[in-house]
């Protein structure tokens, strides 16, 4: 039985505590979730702590149970269905026995990961009226100490007790009649909860907060867009700075010895029509280093200045230690919505090297500061102009994986999918659609989901994997020489992280827009994805 059900037609938040004992019980040889101990997650492969796994952004685990001499055995040993109709795009938290899950909208449930059992469940009724351009999705969740922490889609960040879900505080972020939402996953990083914003295409101003994990007290926000005083301010011409988009939806990353947060951020707005809002458009499309204590800028890295097709850069950055030229470098990479792979020094910012991953037609290169060059005719027009990659990018927000093992960095992309993108004029009104602009598909293009995995270094191509449907999920490498992924018509397979030789599939019969994980459930190793509105958990027999 579902504890969610019965809260549908109450007007207040809700917690179902069903079998609270329960969970009490399996938490009860758990230490609480330390700041210290998620630094040290990499030692304890058993659990998933934080949103990518470890704080570094590889999605890797050292867990090898599951391999690529058993993986054809591979069985599923629980599905969970959410009663909520439409996809969820959750990445599960596991800690200890308990999987901890959003569900659309505003539900927040815990499952026993031996039987895919609901323990608790809090719930809150939706806002109505919450602008959106892609849907009221939620990508999961921050644990700290004895709590976790939940962005709403009407931007309120919730404190909820980690053992039996009840309501301890909540916070607005931001007034979701101005285009404001949320639908990230937050970072806890020392005794803060990092939180992103969305509604890059109603106008919003993007920023990056902090709050204090006890209190909920906000410790700072860092715009996005500079505003009067900021040294980057005057790269959106005249007052277009106001509405400059920039948001912040996909969790970030973080270096505990350099104490330094990493973050990309989004499209400029509107997103189409360059004319409304001339300059590069800072710190838009763009890789930034913060300090987490103070919030303060340590450099920025914009990809695509001046965006005028929707490449938001808030693809996770991956932090790596590895060596270029035969030094050893600290590194973020990334490999962008434009097309390009990034590798940066994670200490200064500085550009190492960029090269296409995918066929694109907007730039005839980088510069030797990493500046794109624009191709002719790489522009939106009143008519259309036809461009590659369209509009949902080479990759996107779903999460790449590296394996420092083999030094190699794979990514879902997409490719020979290009759009007709066309401007418009509009004018800003608040909660309005502010795109001024769109696409059009070129007709008898299909999209399809191809895997590749890419020296880290230098963006070399080593293998890839080719399968129908739109790329839309993340990966997942474990020490078990497996990565394993999914796509948006359902597919949920496993290949080999060394030759990309598939070794095994299942048809989840729902949409795959999210991230797998992996983690032990009573000392079997289990992998999980969220498909359709379900939760899918494999084992081995």
């Amino acid at each position: 039985m579902n504890p969610c059900t019965f809260s549908r037609s109450l007007p207040v938040p809700l917690l179902f505590a069903i079998s609270v004992a329960a969970v009490g019980d399996i938490l009860a040889s758990e230490p609480e979730v330390s700041y210290e101990r998620i630094r040290s997650s990499n030692t304890e492969p058993g659990n998933w702590l934080t949103y990518s796994g470890q704080y570094n952004g590889h999605r890797h685990s050292s867990l090898s149970q599951i391999n690529t001499g058993n993986v054809f055995q591979l069985k599923p040993a629980w599905v969970y269905q959410s009663r909520e109709a439409g996809k969820i795009e959750t990445s599960p938290l596991v800690i200890g026995d308990v999987m901890y899950i959003t569900e659309k909208p505003h539900i927040v449930t815990a499952l026993d990961t031996r039987t895919g059992r609901p323990l608790w469940c809090y719930r809150r009724p939706p806002a109505e009226g919450v602008p959106a351009c892609c849907g009221p999705v939620n990508r999961g969740l921050a644990v700290l100490e004895d709590a976790l922490y939940h962005l709403t889609f009407d931007a309120k960040l919730l404190a909820l007790d980690l053992q039996s879900g009840r309501l301890r505080w909540e916070v607005s972020v931001a007034d979701y009649r101005d285009g404001y939402s949320c639908t990230v996953a937050p970072l806890a990083v020392k005794d803060k909860i990092i939180v992103g914003i969305s509604g890059g295409e109603f106008g919003i101003r993007g920023f990056l907060d902090a709050y204090d994990a006890r209190t909920g007290e906000r410790a700072w926000r860092f715009y996005t867009v500079p505003g009067p005083g900021d040294p980057a301010f005057g790269t959106y011409e005249g007052d277009s700075w106001m509405t400059g988009g920039a948001p912040t939806w996909v969790t970030g990353t973080f270096d505990p010895e350099l104490n330094m947060l990493y973050w990309g951020t989004g499209n400029p707005s509107p997103d189409y029509n360059g004319d409304l809002r001339k300059g590069d458009n800072l710190y838009s499309c763009s890789l930034l280093a913060l300090d987490p204590d103070t919030g303060k800028l340590r450099w920025h890295f914009q990809h695509t200045p001046h965006d005028t097709r929707d490449w938001a850069s808030c693809q996770v950055p991956v932090l790596v230690d590895a060596q270029v030229d035969g030094v050893p470098r600290k590194l973020v990479v990334q490999a962008n919505r434009n097309g390009f792979y990034y590798v940066h020094d994670r200490v200064t910012g500085a550009f190492v090297r960029g090269v296409p991953f995918i066929p694109q037609t907007w730039a005839k290169g980088l510069d030797a500061a990493g500046r794109p060059i624009p191709a002719p005719h790489s522009e939106p027009t009143p008519e259309g102009n036809l461009i590659y990659p369209g509009l949902s990018g080479a990759t996107n927000w779903f999460s790449p994986s590296y394996d420092a093992a083999n030094g190699l960095f794979y990514v879902q992309a997409q490719e020979e999918y290009g759009m007709y993108y066309y401007k418009m004029e509009a004018a800003y009104s608040p909660g309005r659609n502010f795109e001024a602009g769109g696409t059009r598909p070129v007709a008898g293009e299909e999209p399809f989901t191809i895997v590749k995995a890419l020296d880290v270094t230098t963006g070399t191509l080593r293998w890839q994997f080719r399968m129908e449907g739109e790329a839309r999920g993340g990966i997942v490498s474990t020490a078990g020489g497996l990565l394993f992924t999914g796509n948006a018509e359902g597919a949920f397979f496993a290949l080999d992280a060394v030759t990309g030789k598939p070794l095994w599939h299942f048809q989840t019969g729902g949409q795959i827009w999210a991230n797998p994980i992996t983690y032990l459930s009573g000392g079997k190793q289990q992998v999980a994805i969220a498909a359709g509105q379900g939760i899918f958990v494999f084992e081995l027999p």
